[in-house]
């Protein structure tokens, strides 16, 4: 059993269909193919349902990608370790961040960022919030900038600014002399507006 095994595995499990996998995984269809036909026979169990398309788990499949994701999520805390270890802070981490605040809040700290950690490699991904929850859940990225409360129990959520939101209302409508308006006001002033 290898770890480029279980990532071709998880790969499969995640699109159903060992074309895409192979592509997602930047290898051809055969030998993916081939590799997790090695891995069944070293379990000595079926791990896909070929029969149905797309391909489905089977039951110890399940579990057998269950274990996949926490063998690989500890190899890669491990190969982490062992960089910090050797030349303090490096490696290659990547951040999934939502569009709304990527242009505005990378500038303000990348170029810090690359002073103060030279030796790691950020990499950045615009995601939506639902796409950052679901990928740090899969171990794809290490961190992720999103709006908030996500309510995960995996995830660790820690508030990095809290954001003023404005509603833009037309002068002649009541609400535009408040200065603070709450979520009801709106949801009546969004009725009003539905049915006129």
């Amino acid at each position: 059993m290898t770890l480029v095994q279980l990532q071709y595995l998880i790969s499969v499990a995640k699109y159903g269909n060992f074309t895409v996998a192979a592509e997602k995984s930047f290898a051809t269809q055969p030998t993916l193919s081939m590799q997790i036909q090695k891995l069944e026979s070293e379990l000595g169990v079926l791990i896909f349902d070929r029969t149905s398309h797309p391909f489905k788990l089977t039951k110890i499949g399940e579990k057998v990608v269950e274990q996949a994701k926490e063998i690989l999520s500890a190899a890669k805390n491990m190969q982490q370790i062992v960089e910090e270890e050797k030349n303090a802070t490096s490696g290659q981490y990547t951040l999934g961040i939502i569009p709304t605040v990527l242009p505005t809040l990378v500038p303000l700290f990348l170029k810090v960022f690359q002073e103060k950690f030279p030796k790691i490699k950020l990499i950045i991904k615009e995601l939506k919030t639902q796409d950052i929850i679901s990928q740090l859940n899969d171990d794809q990225i290490d961190f992720g900038i999103a709006a908030t409360p996500l309510l995960e129990k995996n995830i660790v959520e820690d508030k990095l600014y809290y954001e003023p939101l404005l509603a833009y209302i037309p002068p002649s409508d009541p609400l535009s002399k408040k200065k603070i308006i709450n979520q009801k006001e709106l949801e009546i002033f969004q009725k009003k507006k539905e049915r006129s």
